[in-house]
């Protein structure tokens, strides 16, 4: 029997079961005596088997020299970790650690129903594991009480500081009784940290376990030097070199991730992606298909990959340089763990490699410094692959034995062997012709002197808006071939046709694939011979239109003449006898308003300001009322509050 000092009974019985047969170094320093019942600052690398290391530690807290748990009541542990799916890997890890006790475990992660958790936590739990934001959502609607805690882990402590989450970790550690013991767990240790620990830690011990300070053994560096626009072409040269039955893409940023799920997905490749973007479900999904073989690449982000556990992943590329010594350790841990080996490949444009130099130098990681696979070898990669295909040398079975005579009856062995190997190449990506590092690229050329070519018929046009400076790097993208293979582009009504130089055709149709299909909506189709373009001329050889002047004509009238001219009639002049009166002092009068003989209203001089208070004509009005009234109290006839009503 496997014997685990320091362990107790019921957690060395779970690790037996499991095959355990020693601790990793970071579970021995965490058992440490000198350790027992104090906080702890651990530093430790991704794959280490920090999550059952402190399982282990808090064991004692929790069980009390005990086998088995009480009751479910209060939460008696809370870890805590930055991603869901980290959260989820750590309760995993501490259900079938703590089977054997008897732990009730409870998990609070976003993208989870809220609701479903709740009601666990009333129920009671043991142990609780979550995401910051979610846990300070249930502790600040009172369904998590942390009056019983006596242990919490922090897991991922840096990543969390990192996304933002100090804030939360803080209001949750507020929240949870002072006399408690409390586990930070960390790939590194920055000041930020060692400012949360000193904060929330009493007499803490600082554990560095050896594979802090060192690469991991199983993982092989490769660092490769390439021209900057081959990026992608190595990459796809890399993972058909090395065919991994799971492979991991780093890329840093989202919109990165788009352009090579979509370019690699193109290619044939069985691709997932992880981004921020995505909804838990898609997440989900997306890591189940990776473990269950339906998927064999994925492509994602730092934060996105987070906390994901790829049993068997056997390959990780770094397709953008990592900005620090640690977010490289942490994206290369994702491999070579368990004992087994893998492979980790740095993308480096040439233009980057001081830079890599250094962050390789910091990180103290070895690393090959290399070329990527060229065709030629992914080529013969292929070769040996085929020739070493178990199915070769397995035993004819006796129910296919009359099959295979037929076969080579039929066919004879050469065409048998031939059909065989089209079946193994079919569906596999054709390899990349790669850029020597630092190569200019060549001169374009004349167009005029293409060479032998072929040509492509496209099912979009001049009605679909086609024009080639889009449909240009369509073209390149889905047939996996440069501008410089492509010539003549000529855009039609409802097609275009566009001329491939006949060396590259077989690769061009290869990749697009029977169907044809090299983007959504797109179609292309092989043209034999020239194809037939419109007549029409092209735009500097249409002849231009000419408008010719026309002389003016009048146009005739309606009934057929003009009209009949009145004859001109003058006015008689006016004489003094039609002039209007004027009065004595020679003043106009108007005519049929006679001057009255009463006295003239009197004028009020002008625009002259009257005195406030003065009414028509100059009259005052005593208290500014209606007609002179005076108004007592502003109101309607009467008093402010007076009401109205109608007469009787």
């Amino acid at each position: 029997m496997t014997d685990f000092p320091g362990v107790a009974a019921p957690l060395a019985e779970a690790l037996r079961a499991r095959g355990y047969e020693t601790l990793t170094p970071v579970q021995e320093a965490v058992l440490a005596e000198d350790l027992a019942g104090r906080d702890a600052l651990v530093s430790a690398q991704t794959g280490s088997g920090k999550t059952v290391a402190f399982g282990l530690a808090m064991a004692p807290d929790l069980l009390e020299g005990s086998d088995r748990f009480g009751p479910a009541a209060l939460p008696l542990a809370l870890a805590i970790a930055p991603t869901r799916e980290l959260a989820l890997q750590v309760r995993a890890e501490l259900e079938w650690l703590y089977a054997p006790a008897g732990a009730v475990i409870a998990s609070c992660v976003g993208g989870m129903d809220p609701r479903a958790e709740r009601r666990a936590l009333e129920r009671g739990a043991h142990i609780v594991v979550g995401t910051p934001g979610r846990l300070r959502d249930h502790i600040e609607r009172n369904a998590l009480e942390l009056g019983g805690l006596k242990a919490a882990v922090l897991d991922e402590a840096d990543e969390m500081l990192d996304l933002g989450f100090r804030e939360d970790l803080e209001f949750i550690l507020d929240a949870a009784p002072t006399e408690r013991r409390t586990l930070l767990f960390s790939a590194t240790v920055p000041r930020s940290i060692e400012t949360l620990a000193g904060r929330y830690q009493r007499d803490a011990a600082r554990v560095a376990t050896t594979a802090e300070r060192s690469q991991h053994v199983d993982i092989e560096y490769l660092a490769m030097q390439i021209a900057p626009p081959d990026r992608d072409n190595a990459i796809i040269n890399t993972l058909r070199y090395h065919e991994p039955r799971n492979a991991l893409v780093f890329c840093s940023t989202r919109a990165a991730v788009n352009h090579m799920t979509a370019r690699f997905h193109n290619r044939g490749f069985s691709v997932v992606a992880l981004s921020g973007e995505l909804t838990q479900n898609e997440r989900s999904h997306a890591l189940q298909a990776l473990r269950d073989g339906r998927a064999q690449v994925c492509i994602a982000t730092d934060v996105a990959a987070r906390g994901i556990d790829l049993p068997g992943l056997e390959l990780v590329i770094h397709a953008d340089l990592p900005n620090s010594p640690e977010t490289l350790l942490h994206r290369s841990g994702r491999t070579g763990r368990a004992g087994r080996k893998g492979v980790c490949a740095l993308i480096v444009p040439h233009n980057v490699r001081r830079k890599a130099e250094r962050l390789l130098q910091q990180a103290k990681i070895r690393a090959e410094w290399t070329a990527p696979p060229s065709a030629d070898e992914v080529t013969a990669r292929d070769d040996e692959r085929l020739l070493s295909d178990p199915a070769l040398t397995e035993p004819v079975a006796e129910d296919d034995q009359a099959m295979v005579a037929r076969l080579l009856a039929e066919h004879g062995a050469e065409q048998v062997a031939a059909a065989f190997l089209r079946a193994r190449r079919d569906g596999r990506s054709a390899p990349e012709e790669l850029r020597a590092p630092g190569e200019a690229p060549p001169r374009k050329e004349r167009r005029d002197d293409f060479g032998d070519s072929v040509w492509i018929s496209v099912s979009v046009g001049r009605k679909q808006n086609a024009e080639p400076r889009w449909l240009l790097p369509v073209i390149c993208t889905g047939g996996g071939i440069t501008k410089r293979e492509i010539g003549a582009i000529r855009i039609q009504e409802t097609q275009s046709f566009v001329q491939i130089k006949a060396t590259h055709a077989e690769k061009f149709f290869a990749t697009v694939g029977p169907n044809g299909d090299i983007e959504k909506g797109i179609r292309i189709a092989p043209v034999d011979g020239e194809p037939d373009l419109d007549s029409r001329p092209a735009p500097e050889e249409r002849p231009r239109k000419t408008f010719e002047k026309k002389p003016f004509e009048k146009k005739p009238f309606k009934d057929g003449g003009a009209p009949e001219k009145k004859p001109f009639k003058a006015r008689p002049r006016r004489d003094d006898a039609d002039r209007p009166a004027t009065d004595a002092a020679g003043k106009w009068t108007p005519p049929g308003k006679p001057k009255g003989d009463g006295p003239a209203r009197p004028k009020s001089g002008g625009f002259e300001t009257r005195p406030r208070g003065a009414g028509y004509g100059g009259k005052p009005k005593p208290g500014g009322g209606y007609k002179g009234k005076p108004k007592p109290g502003g109101g309607y006839k009467g008093g402010p509050n007076k009401a109205r009503r109608k007469p009787d």
